[in-house]
């Protein structure tokens, strides 16, 4: 009996990693033998970003095969070597030297040659799995805020992504990072005090909040972008409530969120494509959601939007397939 060919796929975020094992079958469609979770990453430039990437990987690998081994009929298959994998991370811009250095640790961490592993952003896994790879645009709003998209022609370009000191609009970082500077113009005078200054110091933590406070809280190196983000919720829900300074942090952050993708799809003559939205302020923010497709529908009133087919892990997995077809192509020629 030939060995089981067994590919991974991995979704490397900065919360926890998940690795999902897979087997080729004789037709090429991918059966799941299971799925394990690791730690988050953080960048590889970041003090111990090496060693945290390699361990997600190898930890959630572990878990993966530990998990298909007491799964029914995964067993062999989890006992077999790798034949490629895909990983798709946060901070891994396309040709950089951060990108060939993640490549380097997958191949130590996997036990895999440069020619079975792909390293790339994250908006490209689920990229790949929201459209099995055909034509489309993913924009994906969290912490941070991206566009990706592909036409039919194999043309790909990206909108966003610049990182949290640069990019200005679409993400929850941006949303609380904007009301928080509101509140700091109403706490000064420079407009009238309103509830959202009250709730927004409110959602920062106990104690007593000044201007001063907020000022030495966000260039400690623990707040960060995720500390904004924190405050998105809070924006959102006074927005519900009809709070005018809210609702307008969160439409001129949905309009960026909208002028991303409308940049995409003209640079790549997909202005009727499918657009797919993905990310926890989408999934969680309501009136930032409602606001974002409402900006869409003006700046690209033919463009069709769609659930994802699968998710970043189903996108990696695809990714590992093709290098598999890739390297026997190769080998035969």
């Amino acid at each position: 009996m030939a060995e089981p060919v067994v590919l991974a796929g991995f979704d490397a975020g900065q919360t926890h990693t998940t690795c999902r094992l897979a087997q080729r079958r004789s037709n090429g469609s991918l059966e799941v033998l299971a799925e394990g979770e690791g730690p988050g990453v953080s960048h590889l430039a970041a003090a111990a970003g090496e060693e945290r990437f390699s361990t997600a990987l190898g930890l959630s690998l572990e878990r993966a095969r530990a998990a298909a081994m007491a799964s029914r009929g995964g067993a062999r298959a989890a006992t077999t070597p790798l034949q490629a994998a895909a990983v798709g991370a946060s901070g891994i811009e396309q040709g950089s030297a951060v990108q060939h250095l993640g490549t380097r640790l997958a191949c130590s961490a996997l036990g895999l040659s440069p020619q079975r592993v792909r390293v790339c952003g994250d908006e490209r896994t689920a990229r790949h799995g929201a459209f099995g790879g055909g034509p489309g645009i993913v924009v994906i709003s969290g912490t941070g805020s991206i566009a990706l998209g592909r036409n039919g022609q194999g043309r790909e370009h990206r909108c966003g992504g610049w990182g949290w000191l640069l990019d200005h609009s679409g993400s929850a970082c941006d949303i609380g990072r904007d009301a928080l500077a509101l509140s700091l113009e109403m706490a000064d005078g420079r407009r009238p005090d309103s509830s959202l200054r009250t709730n927004l110091w409110a959602a920062l933590g106990e104690g007593r909040v000044t201007p001063q406070r907020i000022k030495a809280m966000v260039v400690d190196p623990g707040f960060g972008a995720a500390g904004f983000a924190r405050l998105a919720p809070a924006v959102n829900a006074l927005a519900e409530a009809a709070d005018p300074d809210a609702m307008a942090v969160l439409e001129r952050s949905a309009a960026g969120l909208a002028a991303m993708v409308a940049g995409v799809a003209r640079t790549l003559g997909l202005e009727d494509g499918e657009v797919c939205g993905l990310g926890g302020a989408l999934e969680h923010l309501s009136w930032f959601a409602g606001a974002y497709q409402r900006s869409l529908a003006l700046a690209l009133p033919q463009a069709r939007l769609v659930p994802p087919r699968g998710d970043a892990c189903q996108g990696a997995l695809q990714l590992a397939a093709q290098l598999l077809e890739t390297t026997a192509t190769l080998s035969s020629g």
